[in-house]
């Protein structure tokens, strides 16, 4: 352990590898060492649920939950690394800004994005968690939080935690109900994007929207 801290303060945290920081989170190189094995990296290690985790290598409870709790901290900083002050351009930034939140869910959640009228970030505001293959949208939620904001533009966004970001007949009434709700408040959606770990889905850029 005096190492690793000796390595830290002589050249920086960021050149310890995974190794390292787990050693560092669990006070137990040896435990840092079989839990890497066995998860293949500091990524699987936080993709694994609590249940499980904790019994890889005796964890144990707490320092699975500590484990899960640095995992969300990071998670957390990655989404909020993307900043309120960014404008959106492409379906591609929206899938940069919302990934990091959605990829890891073992459910449903769907979110959305409030614009200015030069696409710039408001708020990103959860409308609604669900289930493993759903999740229900009130409207009325969206335009709420909308005329609150005084938000003019708004992108849906959702993840499919099947892996598949192919819509359903349920996501094709969704965005056909949220559409027809903010017009009426001269709101506009500008897409509904679908995002799973490795694929997504725009309404827009497929000429559903």
């Amino acid at each position: 352990m005096q190492t690793i801290y000796n390595k830290m303060a002589v050249r920086g945290i960021e050149v310890l590898d995974e190794k390292e920081l787990l050693t560092l989170l669990l006070d137990d190189e040896m435990l840092a060492a079989a839990l890497l094995n066995e998860c293949g990296s500091l990524a699987g290690i936080a993709q694994m649920p609590s249940s499980r985790l904790r019994m890889v290598s005796g964890l144990g409870t707490k320092r699975a939950e500590r484990i899960r709790a640095a995992a969300e901290i990071g998670r957390r900083l990655a989404t909020a690394s993307k900043g309120v002050e960014q404008c959106i351009t492409s379906s591609e930034d929206v899938v940069e800004l919302m990934r990091p939140q959605l990829r890891e869910l073992k459910h449903e959640e769907c979110w959305a994005i409030f614009l200015t009228n030069s696409n710039r970030v408001i708020e990103r505001f959860r409308v609604s968690q669900g289930g493993v293959q759903a999740t229900v949208v009130d409207q009325r939620i969206v335009i709420k939080r909308a005329l609150e904001l005084l938000s003019t533009r708004l992108i849906l966004v959702h993840n499919h935690p099947s892996g598949s970001a192919t819509p359903s007949q349920a996501d094709f009434d969704i965005t056909a109900k949220i559409g027809e709700a903010t017009s009426i408040f001269d709101i506009q959606l500008l897409d509904h994007i679908i995002i799973t770990a490795t694929e997504s889905y725009s309404f827009k850029s497929n000429g559903k929207l």
